[in-house]
């Protein structure tokens, strides 16, 4: 039985401001935002979160962690130094812990020429004080977190361009202090949790295959390639992208090229109680990496103003 969770809160960023939606029951089509946020002058964001509550943001720029108040008084800021005036190839990443309590922060520190070692930060949410500062072996561009919607562990997966990618899982032990282990494997990028937290998705960093693992050790539960969608693997890739679309079923994301050189994708649904596809499904996406399931048969796409659109099979939304 998957847990009661509360409504998902979502940030996209517009015209200089954190715009916050919250996606909850009967919320679908073009979503408004529940809550605006407005960043200190200057500060350039590149991913952010918002509490539940909506009276918190907490933003990563490339050069630090900034926490804010709804109505823009700071609450706390972390600055990475040296400061990095380099412009591209590096993403700071940050997401907020189930109980709200921890801020985590994936410090590309490498490829922004700060250090010899990327860091992974885990911050106390109300008075940004730093509860554990890990030093990683990687050499990242970005980190994606993603957190356990049970017990509360944090995933991190490390894309480290064509040297592959790297997924570590972090929790508070019981002590209260922060532990992290990484999976043993340099070449599968995370995708997505399953909503009741019983395993995980990847697909191959050379995009071969998509593969479903049990949580929280990484077993490998069953392993598709393009050829059990029906497709010929020399010319279909699988892309980095899909998820959970309810409890017992995944959308997984085919693409290639055609002899015209035009790109194409499709969705499929696979059944993960018996590891089988499980026939193809439409998400009105706009590109491969436009739809992302959100694990009560619904999904998100975006759309042309900046708005993310909300849609489902049974809410008469396509």
């Amino acid at each position: 039985m998957v847990p009661e969770q509360p409504p998902k809160v979502i940030t996209r960023h517009r015209e200089g401001e954190i715009h916050a939606y919250v996606v909850g029951p009967g919320a679908f089509g073009a979503l408004e935002p529940a809550a605006v946020f407005r960043p200190r002058a200057g500060d350039e964001v590149v991913e952010s979160v918002v509490r539940p509550d909506l009276e918190r943001v907490v933003y990563a720029t490339p050069n630090g962690v900034v926490c804010l108040t709804r109505a823009g008084d700071p609450v706390w800021a972390s600055a990475f130094e040296p400061h990095c005036d380099v412009r591209h190839g590096h993403r700071t990443g940050v997401a907020l812990s189930l109980d709200g309590r921890t801020v985590w922060v994936y410090r590309p520190d490498v490829m922004a020429g700060r250090g010899r070692a990327d860091r992974w930060v885990v911050y106390d949410a109300d008075t940004g004080e730093v509860l554990a500062d890990r030093e990683l072996e990687t050499v990242g561009h970005g980190g994606c977190h993603s957190v356990h919607p049970v017990d509360g562990s944090v995933y991190l997966s490390i894309g480290e361009g064509q040297d592959g990618s790297v997924v570590l899982r972090g929790a508070i032990g019981a002590d209260g202090v922060p532990q992290c282990v990484a999976y043993p494997w340099p070449d599968r990028c995370l995708i997505d949790l399953a909503p009741g937290g019983q395993q995980f998705m990847t697909v191959d960093h050379g995009q071969e295959d998509v593969a479903f693992h049990h949580h929280p050790g990484g077993e490998v539960l069953f392993t598709l390639s393009a050829d059990a969608f029906g497709y010929d693997p020399e010319d279909t890739c699988v892309e980095w992208s899909g998820g959970y679309l309810t409890p017992d079923t995944a959308v997984v994301t085919l693409g290639g090229e055609r002899e015209d050189e035009e790109e194409w994708f499709r969705h499929h649904l696979v059944d993960v109680r018996t590891g089988t596809p499980a026939g193809e499904i439409s998400l009105d996406a706009n590109h491969p990496y436009d739809g992302v399931p959100l694990g009560d048969g619904s999904w998100l796409t975006g759309a042309p103003e900046g708005a993310p659109v909300r849609r489902s099979r049974t809410a008469g939304v396509s």
